[in-house]
Order: C-alpha cells, then structure tokens, then sequence
C-alpha cells in the first residue's frame, strides 16, 4: 500500500524566504524546506496496481508551463481545532487547470473524487490545540507574504511516509508541463 499525493515542489530559492517565518507558535511542528510543495491531488492509500494505472493517467496530461507566486498566509481549522498554518498561493487559471485534470486523472482509475474545496497552499507547520491568540498574532504578523513569481514547468507524484519527525515525502515521478 502507498500513500500518495501530486504536487509542485516549491524552489528552494522561494523555499529559503518561508523559513524566517517559521516560529511563534509554541508547539508547531514546522515543516521542513524539502517538504514545501502545493499539492494538486491528495491520492491517499492506494495499492500498487492502481499507483501504476495513475502514473499512467497522470503522464498522459497535457498542461502548459506557468508562473506562480506565493501570497498571504491562512490556517485550517478553527478555534481548539486549528491544525496547520499556511502560505497561500495567488490565483492562478493555469493552477486550478492542472489541479482539474489531476483529479480527473485520479477517477479515471477508481480513485474517490476530492469533497473538499481546493485551497492551494504551502503548509508551514501543523498544530495540535494551539494557542488561538498565538495563531492569530502569527497570520496577522504574515499575512503580507509575497514571493517572486517562479516558473512551474512540472509537477510530481509523491509518496509520504509517516516517520518520528513526521511525514517525509518522496519524489516517485515527474511529470513535464508546456
């Protein structure tokens, strides 16, 4: 059984201007740099037949390069119940294209389709009971976030791995955009 996702790494030059902001909440598990990434399709576990049928789905998806650029800072959850913080990204026609045909990939070979509403983004740090003020301060001290734009000219199939430090991701194959 893998546990997978699609995502566009996010460049370490773009990565390098998250780290400052990771501190201020007592507990965070902040993530580390090579982890970044915008995730397009959360697979979840699949068996190893239905991981190759969607490589397949997945390579056979034609979108073009574009640029993108990170913007804003947000948290999920709400109260007791927020669980990660977040670097949110500019909106993007050409990203939710690629996000649409990456789900679409995913039901062509069984998978259940996503119920949630896509909320590109880049976690920073996951929570467990934060301190809500401490939450707030921290968007509010953020939420002027905005990278250069940096070029996204291929997305990836990921396998996550659940370790002591927590998820650790792993590259399984790229996929060209343009």
């Amino acid at each position: 059984m893998l546990r997978l996702f699609t995502a566009i790494a996010v460049p370490p030059e773009i990565g390098q201007g998250l780290l400052p902001r990771q501190h201020g909440i007592e507990h965070a598990r902040w993530r580390p740099q090579e982890a970044f990434h915008i995730t397009l399709k959360f697979i979840g576990d699949v068996q190893e037949p239905v991981a190759a049928e969607l490589d397949e789905a997945l390579a056979a998806i034609q979108a073009p390069a574009f640029d993108l650029e990170l913007a804003g800072v947000g948290h999920f959850g709400e109260g007791a119940e927020i669980h990660a913080v977040w670097a949110g990204v500019g909106e993007n026609p050409d990203l939710r294209r690629l996000a649409k045909a990456n789900e679409r990939a995913a039901r062509e070979v069984g998978l259940k389709p996503e119920a949630r509403l896509y909320t590109p983004h880049v976690t920073l740090a996951y929570l467990k009971r934060p301190a809500v003020p401490e939450v707030g301060a921290w968007v509010q001290a953020h939420n002027l976030l905005h990278s250069p734009p940096f070029r996204v000219v291929r997305f990836g199939l990921y396998s996550s791995w659940l370790g002591a430090e927590g998820s650790a991701y792993r590259l399984e194959r790229e996929y060209p955009l343009g």
